[in-house]
């Protein structure tokens, strides 16, 4: 199953993706007297999310056979995706998590226990939106990655049972101010945190749709073109490592969000079209805009 968020007069609301397009939360209530949250994150604290897919493969996969479902249906020519959500609880992110990627930037990559940091809310954008790059910044980079999206309220979670408590996985683009980091590795927290420096979506992708997580392959894009790829066996913590590691440090809560290392960043300057592609998802993609002019 396939989920989103989209923009519809003015407002953003959860919506089922579907092959041909989407069909929003409010009008399958209304079509078929269900009562699912019409905000993917409510979706998941409200614990809807596993009884969603139950019914969405069990009955609505017949539904939608029926030649009245097409008027219920929005053509992705008409859909403006937002990102899947606004406000996670928390966002952890993962640096330096791809050999290679620490290579790139002269640093050894962390062997013993993951590099990771949170970013905040405000940070967030969607498909689409604008990437700024700040006044304080002279070289900016964008990082695609894996964002994988924790559904169930967990703590000290074992890394066999780890992909349990996953809602489902995401694109990601991460964006660093690296010229404020290389001045001092403390800064790091403000090198991340500046508004724009975090797209998510468009799609919210269930576990059932992935055939195996580890041979994903995830690849930073810069104006339509590969920048570097890698395949996610290949981190040096992968991801039922880093939800069981996470969740032993603090509480994991539905809607958290674990952006789970780059294969690559680029440098992103005024015009520029950053994206991430994921095998099987749907691509993310930003233009860039230089505050500085």
């Amino acid at each position: 199953m396939r989920l989103a968020t989209i923009k519809q007069q003015g407002q953003e609301t959860a919506a089922l993706v579907l092959p041909t397009g989407v069909v929003t939360f409010e009008r399958l209530n209304k079509t078929f007297n269900q009562q699912w949250a019409t905000n993917l994150l409510e979706l998941m604290e409200s614990d809807q999310l596993s009884a969603l897919n139950h019914w969405f493969q069990d009955e609505f996969q017949q539904k939608i056979k029926e030649e009245s479902f097409k008027e219920l249906l929005l053509p992705f020519d008409q859909v403006s995706y937002a990102p899947l959500y606004r406000r996670p609880q928390k966002i952890w992110g993962i640096g330096l998590n791809y050999v290679e990627h620490a290579a790139d930037l002269h640093e050894v990559s962390p062997s013993t226990e993951p590099a990771s940091f949170m970013k905040p809310a405000t940070t967030i954008i969607g498909p689409g939106e604008t990437v700024q790059v700040p006044l304080q910044s002279e070289r900016t980079t964008a990082e695609s990655e894996l964002g994988i999206i924790i559904g169930k309220t967990c703590k000290d979670v074992s890394e066999e049972n780890a992909l349990d408590v996953v809602a489902g996985y995401t694109t990601i683009i991460d964006m660093t101010a690296e010229d404020i980091l290389q001045k001092n590795p403390r800064y790091l927290t403000r090198a991340k945190s500046f508004d724009t420096f975090f797209s998510f979506g468009p799609h919210l992708v269930t576990p059932d749709e992935v055939d195996d997580v580890l041979a994903l392959k995830v690849a930073t894009m810069i104006n339509g073109e590969v920048h570097r790829e890698n395949t996610v066996s290949n981190m040096t913590f992968q991801p039922q490592f880093l939800i069981s590691f996470h969740s032993k440090v603090m509480t994991l809560l539905p809607g958290d969000i674990i952006s789970t290392g780059t294969p690559g960043a680029v440098v992103i300057r005024q015009g520029d079209v950053v994206g991430c592609r994921i095998d099987g998802f749907e691509p993310l993609e930003n233009p860039v805009e230089d505050l500085k002019g």
